[in-house]
């Protein structure tokens, strides 16, 4: 029996990489045969489909803009330094500032970027710019690199959202031209359930308010409201999928061991990276966990301290537990802020904005970890070798995560708009 070749396509893929039972029976039972095209070959072609639908990316964001001296980039001995010394690592001849200890002690899978370069130095810009790779506009509102991931590998029918954002992050964009479907769905606070998520009075209540609502949404679709209910429906059936789903034990962090969560330590930001871990074990395909604020205009040394002090230990453990798990090939990790701290120290001995020089790092999803691209100079103020623009940064993280970066989408005008204008990605990163 012969099957029309456009059949092949409707073999759909579960998020965690089989082919669903439902299109296995469909077409072992008519003995596929597409002008001599086996079953094996038909997985084969759908081999690369496979792999990049069981990828995921957690980016670390680091609000408020970082130092890259109290964290990646120390330069002991020189002025701009300041008091922050320099540690060994784990890989010989990688040092990294005193202040991130643990992490020093998985240098072996992380990739420092020491050469990021940029030219926006206002939060609100550069917050947009580093999650879009777009600076805003007026007329077009740019998806974020999360609803790109939620677009290209999430699938539409799980039952946990695609893009989970932990925390919140100003200015950092949303879905934009790719709809309310691929928006985040915000996580104030790891630890606790996300908010409204309790069912009231049982199941059959609540299913007894949607079909009120619904009522009431298609008298306000009848009076002119139609794409206002249509995105309104979108919303409330994705959250009531998840409401009712067993999926939402996901959230709680107290079916982890004592054991797991004492070695991500306290605080939100631990909670964030083992509620992330969480999230793409289940199939999440990007999460993103906030922390800050890293706005060390004054008592810059003091405060990174204290900042590195809550990210060292869940960060360090993250890679741990996803390595542990094999899960690291699979799930990319970026972490990042807006923009780097100026090398010279000012008078209340704190350090200002600096975009033109500053530092990000990689681990996991292809990432070859143990190494450090770029360089700045000696007193960090320029990039002395190997300049990696944000469009850069895009297209490798487009690279690990098998997403075409020239795929365009349209804004309401019709225009195209590609996922990166530009750029090349840092092979060298990969191994």
């Amino acid at each position: 029996m012969k099957l029309p070749l456009q059949r092949c396509s409707e073999v759909s893929i579960s998020r965690r990489g089989r082919i669903r039972r439902r299109d296995f029976l469909r077409f072992a039972g008519a003995g596929l045969a597409v002008g001599g095209l086996t079953w094996s070959n038909v997985a084969a072609l759908r081999a690369e489909e496979l792999k990049r639908r069981d990828l995921s990316c957690i980016v670390l964001w680091m609000q408020g803009g970082p130092s890259q001296f109290e964290t990646w980039d120390p330069k002991p001995g020189h002025a701009n330094g300041g008091e922050t010394k320099a540690i060994d690592t784990s890989v010989a001849g990688i040092q990294i500032s005193e202040n991130l200890p643990q992490l020093a002690d998985v240098m072996e899978h992380l990739c420092l970027l020491r050469s990021l370069t940029s030219r926006e130095g206002s939060h609100p810009r550069a917050t947009y710019l580093m999650h879009t790779s777009y600076i805003p506009t007026a007329s077009v509102q740019y998806p974020s690199l999360g609803s790109h991931v939620a677009h290209q590998l999430g699938e539409p029918s799980a039952e946990l959202p695609s893009y989970v954002r932990i925390g919140q992050v100003r200015n950092g964009a949303g879905a934009g031209i790719l709809g309310v479907d691929y928006d985040p769905f915000v996580v104030p606070q790891a630890g606790t359930p996300p908010q409204n998520s309790a069912v009231v009075g049982g199941t059959s209540r609540y299913e007894s308010r949607l079909d009120l609502l619904a009522d009431l949404d298609s008298q306000f679709a009848e009076a002119g409201a139609a794409q206002e209910v249509n995105d309104h429906r979108k919303l409330y059936g994705k959250a009531s999928r998840m409401v009712l789903s067993p999926e939402m034990e996901t959230f709680d962090l107290s079916r982890e061991s004592e054991s797991v969560r004492s070695a991500y330590g306290g605080g939100q930001f631990a909670q964030g990276c083992l509620l992330a871990r969480r999230l793409v074990e289940a199939g999440v395909p990007f999460v993103e966990v906030n922390a800050g604020n890293w706005d060390t205009h004054l008592e810059n040394f003091e405060r990174s301290r204290q900042l590195c002090g809550q990210i060292d230990r869940p960060f360090a453990q993250l890679v741990r537990d996803l390595h542990e798990r094999g899960l690291l090939d699979r799930t990319l990790i970026l972490w990042v802020g807006e923009f780097g701290r100026t090398p010279r120290i000012n008078p209340r001995a704190g350090r200002d904005h600096f975009p033109r020089a500053f530092s990000g790092v990689l681990a996991g999803g292809g990432i070859r970890g143990g190494q450090v691209i770029g360089r700045t100079t000696a007193g960090g103020d320029e990039v002395a070798e190997r300049p990696i623009s944000v469009h850069d940064l895009f297209r490798t993280l487009c690279h690990a995560l098998r997403i075409d970066a020239d795929h365009e989408n349209h804004s309401s005008g019709g225009r195209p708009i590609k996922i990166v204008d530009g750029g090349a990605p840092v092979m060298e990163a990969f191994g």
